[in-house]
């Protein structure tokens, strides 16, 4: 068995990925899927929609590689995390739409639990804050508003899962109800210290703990694929929520590595080893990766809108037709306009976490055009990440790396990658393979399976594409970044 298969199920599409035995990429299959939402602030996908996109990218895959299912040692899966989804256990049938990590319809629950002091609590316990991005409020909506859900939860016929969950049940016949310890992390309902599903959580959002999926570590047997999907069973070895699989997959295994992933939104990941580091800057204290029984931990900072900002200049403005377009327009845009764009689209993420505020431009002339909207754009995932790794700095202290690895797919874009450098006043490395998250998956199954060895084996294995060093002098980063902090407020303010 020479090859591993590495499920990518995203926000907007699924990929899968299939990986030969030193885990180079041979061939690949993906399909985009729609986006639904049925009021503002919500966000929704059809449930059978991940499903189909999943088991036919994966069986294109394997066919445009041209090798049988025998060849495939193990199956990896990553995907996006804390969408909420749930399923009747004997029919396999969800009972509603799956609620997107970007929804933000459970903001007013978050706000009584907050006013009810309850944050604190929470925070110790999980690591995360209270807000609508994470599982356990959606859970909680879902039971309360869709009819006879909660009767029937607390009977135990229903199943609550991730998408990692989701898949996991549609690929072995509903035989596995599974999820890793670090899709666990995000729900709101786990507690990351002692490493199970926490009761007194559970019992404050009223969700029966029946609901809940088996915890497993990230690279452990979650059962087989059933033989009439690719001709064989093939057993499920590896399971990370996306941005840790970006981490497994950056080789981010020390104390101090920082990695950012740009998808469609930016999500940033500083190992702190063994440590549970609490953030006094707003940050996430998650679970990076957890093997053989030990969880490795992280601060994390999540963006809401990076790569989702071109779609918007796409879709939304149309003054693109592809998102290659963006950097040429960047670079001939009049810089001393010094349009900035806030793409609070859906609230702002870390440091701030404001599910009320909404997008802002500030610094429009009448000269204003679409090249300047391209390059405030750009900039605009910049700034965003230069306040996750103040952040992160403030909270972990000197040891942080100054050395940022970065993948996804904006990474592509040199003039993005180097006002990224610039405005942090960092070096910024990017990989020759930038599809880290599936890389990361793979790896954990090709380990689980045998193919390849451990942490240490793979790290040697990572190969720098390009470094992005500082061009721009500290005065000017220091104006850019203030003018940032003055639009930040502003809207922050309305």
């Amino acid at each position: 068995m020479t090859h591993i298969l590495a499920i990518d199920q995203g926000t907007t599409s699924s990929r899968a990925i299939l990986f030969d035995a030193d885990l180079r990429p041979v061939a690949q299959a993906q399909e985009e899927f729609p986006q639904h939402y049925p009021r503002p602030g919500w966000v929704e996908h059809n449930p059978a929609d991940l499903w189909s996109t999943v088991a036919g990218t994966a069986r294109a895959a394997i066919e445009k590689a041209g090798v049988s299912a025998t060849s495939i040692a193990a199956i990896g899966i990553t995907n996006q995390r804390e969408t909420t989804l749930i399923w009747d256990r004997t029919t396999g049938q969800p009972i509603h739409p799956a609620i997107v990590w970007q929804d933000r319809r459970t903001a007013d629950t978050c706000s009584v639990l907050k006013d009810q002091g309850l944050e604190a609590m929470i925070t110790a316990s999980t690591g995360l804050l209270l807000d609508p991005y994470f599982s356990g409020t959606k859970v909680k909506w879902l039971l309360d508003h869709v009819e006879g859900a909660r009767d029937r939860a607390n009977r135990g016929e229903l199943a609550f899962g991730t998408v990692d969950t989701w898949l996991i049940w549609n690929l072995t016949g509903g035989k596995v109800h599974a999820t890793d310890a670090t899709n666990a992390s995000r729900t709101l309902l786990y507690n990351i210290a002692k490493g199970e599903w926490d009761a007194d959580i559970c019992k404050l959002l009223d969700v029966p703990m029946s609901l809940l999926p088996t915890v497993h570590d990230c690279a452990a047997p979650f059962g087989m694929t059933r033989p009439d999907l690719f001709g064989r069973e093939i057993p499920i070895l590896g399971v990370a929520g996306d941005q840790q699989a970006a981490t497994v997959g950056q080789a981010c295994f020390q104390p101090g590595m920082m990695k950012s992933t740009y998808g469609t939104g930016c999500f940033a990941l500083l190992n702190t080893g063994t440590d549970m580091v609490p953030s006094k800057n707003r940050l996430l204290t998650t679970i990076a990766y957890q093997l053989k029984g030990q969880p490795t931990y992280a601060l994390e900072g999540s963006i809401f809108i990076a790569g989702a900002v071109v779609q918007w200049l796409r879709d939304g403005l149309k003054i693109i037709r592809e998102a290659k377009e963006t950097q040429p327009l960047a670079q001939a845009a009049e810089e001393a306009q010094g349009v900035i764009l806030v793409p609070a689209f859906t609230g702002l993420g870390a440091p701030y976490w404001r599910p009320d505020c909404r997008g802002a431009v500030f610094g429009l002339t009448r000269n204003s055009g679409p090249a300047e909207f391209a390059r405030a754009a750009l900039e605009s995932v910049g700034y965003q990440t230069r306040d996750l790794l103040e952040a992160m700095r403030a909270d972990w202290g000197t040891e942080a790396q100054g050395v940022l690895r970065v993948d996804g797919g904006m990474t592509a874009s040199d003039w993005t990658m180097q006002f990224l450098s610039d405005i942090l006043g960092a070096p910024v490395d990017r990989p020759k393979v930038t599809e880290t998250t599936a890389l990361g998956a793979a790896y954990l199954a090709a380990m689980q399976a045998g193919v390849i060895g451990g942490p240490d084996e793979f790290a040697g294995s990572w190969a720098l594409d390009r470094r992005f060093t500082p061009q721009m002098d500290p005065a000017t980063r220091d104006a850019k970044y203030a003018r940032w902090g003055k639009a930040i407020a502003a809207t922050m303010s309305v």
